[in-house]
């Protein structure tokens, strides 16, 4: 008989054991916290409803479509507004449209010349042989610096506040590393693949933003309900022993066990590993972020039709970016006002994460508000939350962690090592994960 111990009530343990109840496969959720979600919450104050952790995803594979569907009785995904289309640059101190085509990328300001020159060889130019070439070393190596500067690096910081420097494609961005390795370019590619034919699922697969309606926490509340609330276990101090004939929490035996906690946490729960084993998990990286969400009830700044801003490093900033949440989705703030999320911290402006809310916000203020075009800084709502372990990095050392990964799961049968250690860090990724995780169980 199969029952399944799931280690945190995140996305990902809360998607697979949503997979496993619907197959009938008795399971236990295990979360030390009082609350579901893990780092998804929503919060609404005094007119504006915003999130405290992930403030969107994207529908980039076909699990994520498979799911929302599966859910659709229990909550509206919301898609983000067409002006999500629209993403903002910051360069010399002025917000540049960032391009969406190859036409577009010539007519900017944000590259050079040469560049812009480059990109039109870069279909012709051969695939990279180094499978630990850095982000930076590939887009400098394809096409050109200002593409890494103005594009990649903003982008990066965007998606894992990290330095483009030191994180490896193969891993930080497979696909695109993959577009090289098997169509010879990115440009080429994308065109190739464009062409290639697809199932009815794969073209639901949009690329586009989304939250729900009511803030990303009822997608959290969607798979509460159906997985049923006596099902999860919270407040609980998580020790898995091993047995002769699987696992153990508490007085209760397990055949599978999945683990979707971050490194830090892995060796006080599987007391069994050997701190050997699991030296090259424990030693992830993670980015430690701030995020600042500033609600405004009238709003007097810049124009805020677009996704948000990204801020490159060569522009010598604090924030990281900006997120124009309003914008992209209804029902965040009173009508004619404004919610801003943005972002501080990252490998790069570690020291920020250290600083007390007031000193941080006197600290940011002149920035926020040449940034986004107040006549004054008077927001009507600042919220600050700090996050210790925001984002895995994916740099030079992933190698060696995903074999360690894949050595005790051969070493322990039945155990599965999940969560953002591994196979990307965005709500897509973790669907995706959960999903193929709930299928080998079910299989």
């Amino acid at each position: 008989m199969k029952r399944v111990a799931i280690i945190g009530a995140g996305i990902t343990g809360l998607t697979t054991a949503f997979y496993l109840k619907r197959a009938g496969i008795d399971f236990a959720v295990f979360e030390k916290s009082d609350h579901t979600g893990g780092v998804i919450s929503t919060k609404t104050e005094d007119g504006f409803l915003y999130e405290t952790g992930p403030n969107t995803g994207t529908i980039s594979n076909t699990e994520t479509v498979e799911l929302f569907k599966q859910l659709e009785k229990d909550v509206n995904i919301e898609l983000a507004d067409e002006t999500a289309k629209k993403r903002l640059i910051l360069k010399n101190g002025r917000w540049e449209v960032l391009p969406g085509g190859i036409f577009a990328g010539i007519k900017t300001n944000l590259f050079t010349l040469t560049d812009k020159f480059r990109l039109l060889g870069e279909p012709f130019r051969k695939p990279g042989t180094n499978p630990n070439e850095t982000v930076a070393e590939l887009v400098k190596r394809r096409m050109g610096k200002s593409f890494l500067d103005y594009a990649i690096d903003p982008f990066i910081s965007g998606i894992y506040a990290g330095d483009p420097k030191k994180l490896v494609t193969k891993y930080a961005l497979p696909k695109l590393y993959n577009l090289e390795q098997q169509y010879g370019s990115f440009i080429g590619g994308a065109i190739k693949k464009g062409r290639e034919k697809k199932s009815e699922q794969e073209k639901k697969v949009t690329k586009k933003i989304f939250s729900a309606e009511g803030g990303l926490s009822e997608i959290i509340n969607a798979l509460v309900k159906n997985i049923q609330p006596g099902n999860i276990l919270l407040n609980q101090n998580i020790k898995v022993e091993k047995t002769d004939t699987g696992y153990k929490i508490g007085d209760t035996e397990f055949s599978h066990v999945i683990s979707t906690i971050n490194a830090p946490g892995l060796k006080p729960v599987f007391p069994f590993l050997s701190s050997a084993d699991l030296a090259s998990i424990t030693n992830l990286n993670y980015a430690k972020v701030v995020e600042i969400t500033l609600g405004f009830k009238q709003w007097k700044g810049i124009d805020i039709n677009a996704f948000g801003g990204l801020i490159p490093s060569k522009e010598r900033r604090n924030i990281l970016g900006i997120l124009f949440m309003s914008t992209l989705f209804k029902n965040r703030a009173p009508e004619n006002g404004a919610l801003i999320t943005s972002f501080v911290g990252g490998t790069k402006k570690e020291f920020l994460t250290e600083m007390e809310e007031t000193e941080l916000i006197d600290f940011l203020k002149p920035e926020l508000t040449e940034l986004l075009g107040l006549p004054e800084f008077n927001p009507d709502l600042i919220q600050l939350h700090y996050h210790k372990n925001a984002i895995a990095q994916y740099d030079e050392l992933s190698k060696y962690r995903l074999l360690s990964i894949k050595s005790i799961e051969m070493q322990n049968p039945n155990l599965f090592l999940a969560g953002s250690i591994r196979d990307g860090v965005g709500m897509a990724d973790r669907i995706k994960q959960a999903n193929t995780i709930a299928k080998q169980i079910i299989d």
